[in-house]
């Protein structure tokens, strides 16, 4: 039976503030204080799963077990048919610089592979996202969502972050870059995941 949270306070297993700000606007309104992997100051483990949901429990697990509070993790990343799924649970490794996460650099190196694949258009693609929602006593609640669409090029939009400028979803002629937050937390992947969690545990 889905265990309804009741807890005052959330970690928000993550060191990615624009991630953050995304989930806080998808708990809004719901009596949790939220606070971040990075604000607590805690390191970041090493995401050694091959699945989304793999990722996402090893990132909340850490979080209770170094603060002792109920944590949320999430994992995401972008599949794309013509790569065989790539980038997949290795999205932010692609941006990965010496400098930090550069995903505009991602971006381009994701555009050169789909160019030298000579792949078809459309080059259809979908962002996925795993939240694991973990209490001290090791329960968990875990959820899922997903958004089809298809990469686009020249890459358009300052708003959202990661791979956002070159997502256009289907049926849309933006990408989840040039939309505002609330219309993006409307359809993304991490905004099923997240409506599906706060129903099941906040509803």
């Amino acid at each position: 039976m889905t265990r309804r949270f009741t807890e005052p306070k959330l970690v928000v297993a993550t060191h990615n503030m624009g991630k953050f700000a995304e989930i806080e606007r998808l708990l809004e309104g719901h009596p949790v204080e939220l606070v971040s992997a990075r604000a607590l100051g805690l390191h970041e483990p090493a995401e050694t799963e091959t699945s989304f949901l793999g990722n996402a429990r090893i990132k909340a697990r850490h979080a209770v077990e170094k603060t002792g509070l109920p944590a949320v993790g999430d994992d995401s990343g972008l599949e794309i048919d013509a790569l065989h799924g790539a980038p997949g649970v290795y999205t932010a490794d692609w941006a990965a610089q010496p400098a930090g996460r550069d995903f505009f650099h991602a971006m381009e190196k994701t555009w050169e592979q789909l160019e030298h694949a000579q792949a078809p258009y459309p080059r259809t693609a979908r962002f996925r996202c795993a939240a694991v929602l973990v209490w001290p006593d090791g329960h968990e609640e875990t959820f899922e969502g997903t958004i089809e669409g298809e990469c686009v090029h020249p890459f358009r939009g300052e708003d959202g972050h990661g791979y956002d400028p070159m997502f256009q979803p289907t049926g849309e002629t933006r990408t989840l870059a040039e939309m505002t937050a609330d219309e993006k937390n409307a359809i993304s992947h991490r905004g099923e995941a997240f409506r599906k969690l706060v129903a099941a545990c906040f509803g």
